[in-house]
């Protein structure tokens, strides 16, 4: 598999939230916001985008397609500066849903209720594993997003962090394993289902 190369976009500016929802450099091109600065989200492999369908498919079957993202809501979280990150899905939930519904930018602004759920599909490389499983743990813990799943093709596990008391306690799913989400209990998923 290819790896992905994330790269920070020179401008030579720090962007404030509103600048970041305003810019546009005539390009199709993705970006979080990370600290003040763009950082270039590049297009995710064919591999990790049929994981990411497979998951997609089996919430559907459970939680109505209003409550679910696919890439194309951001989030809001604790940085040192305006930060802004676009998982790859999310379960909203009532609250945050109703929150977000009839606003013209589908954001999830720092005043708003979180999210129930935040799933990240790992990218091949060093730097998203990094940004992946460290950097996000901790902004999606501080944000209060009760379950983060981290779905790595990489290295056929799927972990499941879980909210208690301020900080993740972490479970780790491989091929063979079936993970039941304390939010939905009705929903199994058996770990090979997604990540063959």
């Amino acid at each position: 598999m290819a790896q992905t190369i994330l790269s920070t976009t020179s401008t030579n500016q720090l962007f404030t939230f509103e600048e970041f929802y305003t810019y546009d450099n005539g390009s199709d091109t993705h970006y979080e916001l990370v600290d003040g600065e763009l950082l270039e989200m590049p297009t995710e492999s064919p591999a990790n985008c049929n994981v990411a369908r497979k998951l997609f498919a089996l919430l559907l079957k459970l939680i109505p397609i209003e409550f679910l993202s696919y890439k194309e809501i951001m989030l809001e979280v604790s940085g040192r500066r305006a930060k802004v990150r676009i998982p790859d899905m999310m379960v909203l939930g009532e609250e945050c849903y109703a929150a977000i519904k009839d606003k013209t930018r589908g954001t999830i602004t720092q005043d708003m209720p979180p999210p129930l759920v935040a799933i990240e599909v790992v990218s091949a490389g060093k730097v998203n594993e990094s940004r992946d499983y460290r950097y996000k743990r901790s902004e999606y813990a501080v944000r209060g997003i009760i379950e983060y799943w981290i779905v790595d093709p990489n290295q056929s596990k799927f972990t499941v962090l879980t909210l208690v008391e301020g900080f993740y306690e972490e479970t780790i799913y491989e091929i063979g394993d079936t993970f039941n989400s304390g939010i939905f209990p009705e929903l199994q998923i058996k770990i090979g289902d997604i990540l063959n």
